[in-house]
């Protein structure tokens, strides 16, 4: 099964939409079900049900920075190409759904008011484009994650950007 699949396997058994793509990624992050469910698990929507950026989002990113992450703060090329990798996750999330932000990718769902997750029901996932946004982001992260060899398939050389290169783990 694809990472995008199952990101939206995992949003439909009940994790949160970060949880669910972080947890696709078992097998390039290197955390347990539990380590990665619980360290992404307050970017649920969209920061706590906060609806801002988007919780599929938060999770490709944290994804994307234990696999091609800087860890030197002294090292201002790793940090310029990093942030280039997060601009083009973004821009090709953006791309395919209109934005990178819960409340707008949510703007035409009756959501409940208030603090508290929703009860997941028949409904909840019926009127919703989470699982879609799960499967999407956890699709770009590879696709991102191929063109820089970190993955096993072709890599698309043509649409890798010299400065997102991978900067080390």
């Amino acid at each position: 099964m694809d990472h995008g699949e199952q990101a939206r396997k995992l949003f439909l058994e009940g994790y949160n939409c970060a949880q669910a793509v972080v947890c696709a990624f078992e097998d390039v992050t290197g955390l347990d079900r539990e380590t990665g469910a619980r360290m992404c698990c307050s970017f649920g929507g969209g920061m706590g049900r906060l609806r801002e950026v988007c919780g599929t989002v938060s999770g490709a990113l944290l994804v994307l920075g234990i696999a091609c992450g800087y860890s030197d703060p002294k090292d201002p090329e790793a940090k310029k190409a990093h942030y280039h990798l997060v601009q083009e996750f973004a821009a090709r999330f953006r791309e395919r759904n209109g934005s990178i932000v819960c409340r707008e990718l949510l703007k035409n769902v009756a959501v409940r008011p208030g603090n508290d997750p929703e009860p997941r029901t028949a409904e909840y996932y019926a009127r919703r484009p989470c699982p879609g946004l799960a499967r999407e982001a956890a699709a770009i992260t590879e696709q991102l994650l191929r063109e820089r060899g970190l993955l096993p398939g072709e890599q698309n050389a043509d649409r890798a950007d010299p400065e997102t290169e991978v900067m080390g783990k």
